[in-house]
């Protein structure tokens, strides 16, 4: 009883600054997030995935890891979304039945989330409160950041995670205490780390620089047991994702053909259904499509049909006149060729089948033509160094043999491994020459139905052949072999590949296929960021002036960029002084001051400087990122500027100029929220007056 006299009491210091910046992020995020209710820009690209997503359908984006679909997708899910819908046209109206607010909800939580991380960031870098308030105020006015944050796209996401990346990372270094708590914002910066390269592959710059930053912050980090976990926990995490991309996708899509047959053959539908239940193990007398493993992004299969080599090529080399063999890029029945032994005539398979294996000597018969494959010394159509693949003599006629080839399994575990359907990768060597079968790449002239060259060419290494379709051959007459050719393959069987042979198929081929890209209205180059000489028309009401841009506040770019130029003139006065022996800051503040940079400036280049070297279609809402940076940065350089540079009377100065600045920047923001937001709708001389640069393409129409 006496307990119960005692007083409960609960203590709690609330920062309601903080409070506050968070309540007008929230507020400039989330209002009328419905608004407008059709698909704004890359809405129509991500769109896609979200639906497939929702119908379990595969995809692979080489744009990035599945980590900010993933996040998409669940706002889809928790609106009811049924993924039914043509994301077709930017300006598609969305159904009464698709619930807006829910896809677009998650990105702009990330977006929202980003100021009051930018202002608790600031403090961590050891900054005062007024400071982490500019930095707030910053991210807060920037319309460019609004505009991405309210849309179903992946900037806002990836900033969060890389601000919260470092902001767990600094809670970490900066604590007093050695407590497992500690420890967990190292986890949380670990997590967040997997989380921002999840998203896009830029995070991965962002990761590496915090991982350089623990590293030199303190020498006594490299033996600590838990940087390995911060180094590792990101990387199992990373390969988490692609597990669970992998498990929620397990039908057939529209990007099957760009995996292998033994991926393809995995998901559900598509390939599946022909090669479920196939035989295992290629046997003299099988019947086989043979796919190319070098064909991308397209695949395609080795073929022969009634059309010969021309007699001379226009310009004027002969060839063999012989049946052509091409590689094409569709199912057809005249990609059947049969594995004949050399030894004897049979097309069939014998009981119990005698394998082929590693190392054997074959023969292949087209199915329907009955042509051997042949290579001979007579220079390729298109490739003139390589040797001519053509199909030549009835399988019953004895000729020289210019037609037997060497199976080599390229992937096998042992010498005498047998040749197996969709797993093994196949080179076939002519035994004559030792030329390699291959896909040379060319597309064939008219003469040739623009089907793609296959030549044999002297080298050790090759490319390889898959059997993808395949079945034991039963009929030994010519026109009960093609009916035989004609009907399905199809046996009710699973067959399944592990988890890390799909990972790493899909790893290589995120990094190796890319989609054909044409030029765009709105690209831009990375030095047309800087000076913001770029927009992006967003979305366009279809009949009034009402619209969306993706476009920045002129006043607040100014000053990122001009404070980007203060840092590195003065960093490189102070260093030049220190050289000389002059030392003008105490040591407290000049590691401050360098950190600063090692974060914010490098923060800056590592999210800018990649895009000056890539080959790619760019666009303005890759700065944002690096911009976000910027706006930690100018801040905590003027603090300090008025602490350790000026004088009392440059500090009052500095305090009205900072003054007038913020009022700037704020009403730079109030004058574009029209284009932020799509409302209220502009006429168009007011449309007119907004084009401060003559490069921004502000649409109107003239009423």
């Amino acid at each position: 009883s006496a307990m119960l006299h005692l007083p409960l009491l609960v203590t709690a210091q609330v920062d309601l600054v903080l409070v506050l910046v968070s309540l007008l992020a929230f507020w400039s995020r989330l209002g009328q997030l419905n608004y407008p209710s059709s698909v704004v820009f890359d809405e129509v690209y991500y769109g896609q995935f979200v639906s497939l997503y929702m119908k379990r359908v595969f995809f692979m984006d080489d744009s990035g890891p599945p980590l900010g679909h993933m996040i998409l997708a669940l706002g889809g899910y928790l609106g009811g979304f049924d993924g039914n819908f043509a994301w077709d046209r930017i300006g598609a109206e969305y159904p009464s039945g698709v619930n807006v607010w829910s896809l677009r909800l998650l990105p702009a939580l990330c977006g929202a989330l980003c100021v009051p991380l930018g202002y608790l960031l600031t403090l961590q870098l050891g900054f005062s409160h007024l400071s982490a308030l500019g930095a707030a105020l910053l991210l807060l006015l920037e319309n460019s950041l609004i505009v991405q944050s309210r849309f179903m796209l992946l900037e806002s996401v990836l900033i969060f995670f890389i601000l919260l990346a470092f902001f767990s990372y600094l809670r970490f270094h900066n604590a007093l205490n050695t407590s497992w708590s500690r420890y967990s914002w190292l986890l949380l910066s670990g997590i967040s780390c997997a989380a921002s390269v999840g998203v896009k592959y830029m995070g991965v710059f962002s990761y590496l620089l915090l991982l350089g930053v623990a590293c030199v912050h303190t020498w006594s980090l490299i033996g600590d047991r838990a940087l390995s976990v911060f180094v590792q926990f990101p990387v199992l995490l990373y390969v988490f994702w692609f597990y669970i991309h992998l498990s929620l996708l397990n039908r057939s899509g529209p990007h099957d053909q760009l995996m292998s047959s033994a991926f393809q053959a995995s998901l559900q539908g598509g390939l599946s259904r022909i090669t479920q239940g196939q035989p295992l193990e290629v046997s003299y007398g099988s019947q086989v499509t043979l796919r190319s493993v070098s064909s991308h992004p397209l695949p395609c299969w080795l073929h022969s049909h009634k059309a010969n080599y021309p007699i001379r090529y226009e310009n004027g080399r002969g060839s063999s006149h012989q049946q052509q063999v091409t590689c094409y890029p569709f199912k057809d029945v005249n990609n059947w060729w049969i594995v004949k032994h050399p030894g004897r005539q049979e097309l069939v398979v014998d009981t119990p089948p005698q394998p082929v294996r590693h190392g054997d000597v074959i023969q292949l018969v087209h199915g329907m033509t009955s042509r051997f494959l042949n290579s001979h010394d007579v220079a390729a159509p298109m490739s003139p160094h390589a040797q001519e693949v053509s199909g030549y003599v009835d399988f019953n006629v004895s000729m020289l043999a210019q037609n037997l080839w060497r199976v080599d399994v390229s992937n096998r575990g042992a010498e005498s491994e047998v040749w197996k359907t969709i797993l093994s990768d196949v080179r076939l060597v002519h035994v004559n020459t030792s030329a390699v079968l291959k896909l040379s790449g060319v597309s064939l002239p008219d003469w040739g139905f623009h089907q793609l060259e296959v030549v044999a060419e002297r080298l050790k290494l090759g490319s390889g052949w898959t059997v993808e379709e395949h079945r034991y051959g039963t009929s030994q007459e010519q026109k009960e072999r093609e009916a035989e050719l004609h009907s399905p393959t199809h046996i009710d069987v699973n067959r399944k590949i592990s988890f890390w042979a799909k990972f790493l198929e899909l790893q290589w081929k995120m990094l190796t296929v890319k989609q054909e890209e044409s030029e765009h209205k709105y690209s831009s180059t990375p030095l047309e960021w800087v000076t913001m000489e770029t927009n992006i028309a967003y979305w366009l009401h279809t009949s009034t002036n009402a619209q969306i841009h993706l476009i920045g506040n002129p006043v607040s770019w100014g000053v990122a960029n001009f404070s980007l130029l203060a840092y590195q003139l003065l960093a490189a006065v102070y260093l030049l002084r220190r050289r000389r022996g002059l030392r003008d800051l105490p040591d407290g503040v000049w590691e401050r001051f360098v950190f600063l940079g090692c974060v914010c400036v490098g923060g800056w280049a590592v999210n800018f400087v990649p895009f000056l070297l890539m080959d790619r279609t760019l666009f303005l809402y890759h700065y944002l990122p690096a911009l976000t940076h910027l706006y930690l940065l100018t801040p905590a350089l003027l603090e300090h500027i008025h602490t350790h540079l000026f004088s009392v009377t440059c500090q009052r100065a500095l305090c009205v100029c900072t003054s007038a600045v913020l009022v700037s920047i704020f009403l730079s923001c109030r004058t574009f929220c029209p284009l932020t937001y799509g409302i209220p709708e502009l006429s168009a001389n007011q449309l007119q007056a907004l084009k401060w640069r003559d490069s921004w393409d502000i649409l109107y129409r003239r009423r």
